[in-house]
């Protein structure tokens, strides 16, 4: 319970601002002010008069009581209350509960007025940064994208990266975001003409991580080092998964000093199998800070190049599959006295033979996955399944007709309210565009394009209703605050559940927004927040 009421005071901290209250003020004042005009007479008119104004305010012209007419001064002169700046060292001073008495009535005044007309101001119109852009393609999509190789890094401000005053738009971000908008409508839809080149990735792992343990969850238990990868292959086919070991500062690859055995899984079955290290090819280089000092040239030959053949081929259906590479692990105790482990120090050095802490092992660099290599079909992909929810049963009219069914549904999600037919009727245009010279799918994937290009799918924007005067506060309607909900607690848009409650204007209920937060704080998405 207290962590729901913690969330839903913050809920509730977003749209206090726009509702409007009649909080009394005279509850407020109705406290005996004999004793703060008192305390003005005697310790602070002096100096602070309309004639001496010191400070630039004169108090003997305001009165404590009609404090929230003169925020402002008020306010300074509490700030200087509470810090003891007032009355200056040397001149006579009340006793200092008289002193936090008066300011907290002051205080009460000022707070009572605030919250009876409340000034929220105009909220600015947010971009969504890369998190949220990335939630929002894989809530809209079902397709999992890496956004830090999509789009630049956002600008913040105090270590905060979602604050809308910030997130600025340049010429060089739209043009990433049209970039970004061709390439995952490709991948969404399974675009056949996608080819090795626009498909291959190579994923680095971090240098500065030590591999000598299980390195994640989704990696079999007793296996070591490497990594678990989440790929999207966009199309049935044949694809390579090549393998690059770490090596020292002088090339060699690290721990080939014994046999080790290296696995490459897909989604958890065993795809390929190799041996690396533990051959006898001669003396191997000696450890040497001066400089490379050669080994035999056998042991050069394959310490440079131990890792040429670690790459398998396998056919992979269309779709995310988890790509694991890990080493077999093999613990061991080393007989005599125990040492610590390596402190990294000789990480790039030679680690070449058995070290006091046990036998030097190698370490995965990177992992390479291309392809597709004899492409097939776009196959049956969570992306396609949620894209095309109808098919059409002919050209022409029953092309149309499905293709308004799925371009309305899709951009409902992505601009997080309901969409008009002539905003339905633009991403059409672009349907009609695709579809000439070529196929529903691909006029479908020209509509997904311009979808995720739109200001509405970008931009956050909060309109002022229509019949609210200007600086007139109003209370935030039910789609704007499923949407302040959604991204708060998930950094992604509203969901089928969130949206649907808003459209009806039930959300504001305040069992309903209870309901709501609770569901969506169970939900993995949560862990955003």
């Amino acid at each position: 319970m207290p962590a729901i009421r913690g969330v839903l005071f913050g809920l509730h901290a977003i749209t206090i601002g726009l509702a409007s209250a009649s909080a009394p003020v005279a509850a407020a004042q109705s406290a005996d002010g004999n004793a703060g005009n008192a305390l003005l007479d005697r310790y602070c008119i002096a100096c602070h008069n309309e004639r001496q104004s010191n400070g630039g305010i004169a108090l003997d012209a305001l009165d404590p009581a009609e404090a929230a007419s003169r925020p402002k001064d008020w306010e300074r002169v509490v700030r200087q209350l509470r810090s003891g700046v007032m009355p200056p060292p040397g001149a006579p001073r009340p006793a200092d509960d008289d002193v936090q008495a008066f300011a907290a009535r002051i205080e009460s005044i000022l707070d009572a007025a605030a919250a009876g007309a409340p000034d929220p101001g105009s909220p600015p119109v947010h971009r969504l940064n890369r998190t949220e852009y990335a939630n929002a393609i894989r809530d809209l999509l079902a397709l999992e994208v890496d956004a830090e190789t999509l789009l630049p890094a956002d600008p913040s401000l105090d270590g905060f990266d979602n604050i809308g005053g910030v997130l600025s738009v340049s010429p060089v971000l739209l043009e990433r975001y049209l970039a970004a908008a061709r390439r995952i409508s490709r991948l969404a839809v399974g675009d056949p003409t996608i080819d090795p080149a626009f498909a291959s990735r190579t994923y680095d792992i971090d240098r500065q991580r030590f591999q000598d343990q299980r390195m994640d969850e989704d990696l079999p238990f007793g296996s070591r080092g490497g990594a678990a990868i989440r790929h999207h292959f966009p199309l049935d086919g044949e694809y390579a998964v090549r393998i690059a070991l770490r090596r020292n500062i002088f090339g060699y690859i690290r721990g080939l000093a014994e046999p080790h055995r290296l696995e490459i899984r897909l989604d958890g079955v065993p795809a390929g199998r190799f041996t690396v290290g533990g051959r006898d090819l001669g003396q191997p280089a000696p450890a040497s800070f001066g400089g490379v000092i050669a080994g035999d040239p056998e042991w050069e030959a394959y310490a440079l190049a131990a890792d040429a053949g670690l790459e398998v081929r396998m056919n992979v259906p269309a779709g995310t599959r988890l790509v694991g590479v890990a080493f077999r692990d093999r613990p061991i105790e080393e007989e005599g006295i125990l040492q610590p482990p390596l402190t990294g120090l000789g990480l790039g050095f030679s680690e070449w033979r058995s070290t006091p802490a046990g036998p030097p092992a190698p370490a995965v660099d990177s992992i390479a996955i291309s392809g597709p290599y004899s492409p097939g079909g776009p196959g049956d992909t969570p992306s396609r399944r949620r894209i095309f929810s109808c098919r059409p049963t002919g050209v022409g009219a029953a092309e149309q007709s499905c293709a308004r069914e799925i371009v309305a549904a899709l951009a409902r999600l992505a601009y997080r309210r309901p969409v008009s037919p002539a905003e339905v009727d633009a991403l059409l245009a672009f349907f009609g565009a695709g579809r000439d010279g070529g196929t529903f799918e691909t006029g479908i994937q020209a509509a997904i394009e311009r979808l995720l290009v739109d200001p509405n799918f970008l931009f956050r924007v909060e309109r002022t209703p229509d019949d609210i005067g200007r600086n007139e506060v109003y209370r935030l309607g039910d789609m704007e605050l499923a949407s302040r909900m959604a991204f708060f607690l998930w950094s992604s848009p509203p969901d089928e559940e969130l949206l649907a409650l808003a459209e009806r204007g039930d959300l504001t209920a305040p069992e309903a927004l209870e309901q709501q937060v609770r569901r969506m704080l169970a939900d993995d998405r949560a862990q955003a927040l």
